[in-house]
């Protein structure tokens, strides 16, 4: 009974909505005294919970195109900060500047600024 009284609260919490803050550990992901910046083309936005991901091809320093994984805020924070799921479309120029991923080989940042010049979009912020 317990248990599934249990597992119908995380149920409900889910379909409410209500952030996973114990989903993963950001600081075992990212290097947080860290910081990297990339700017280049976005590939894809994903909009969802518990975070969301951006998509970008970027070049390294010799030239050859990077696809970075940005891992950044949920849907639920997004609805507090004006982001939807359509602020951001393939193919957007966007400069992002974040936590480097503890494998470099992965491409990931942990978001913690992204502008988009053709119109000065921008947000910064803590990814929760």
């Amino acid at each position: 009974m317990k248990r599934t009284l249990f597992a119908l609260l995380v149920a409900g919490a889910v379909l409410a909505g209500i952030p996973a803050w114990a989903h993963h550990s950001l600081a075992a992901t990212y290097f947080e005294d860290k910081s990297v910046t990339v700017e280049g083309k976005l590939v894809q936005f994903m909009f969802r919970n518990p975070h969301s991901f951006v998509h970008i091809e970027a070049p390294d320093d010799k030239g050859a195109v990077e696809t970075w994984a940005v891992e950044w805020g949920g849907g639920g924070q997004f609805s507090r900060e004006g982001v939807s799921r359509d602020t951001l479309k393939p193919g957007d120029h966007v400069i992002i500047s974040g936590n480097p991923g503890r494998n470099p080989e992965d491409h990931r940042i942990r978001m913690r600024s992204i502008k988009r010049p053709s119109d000065g979009f921008g947000w910064s912020g803590v990814v929760q």
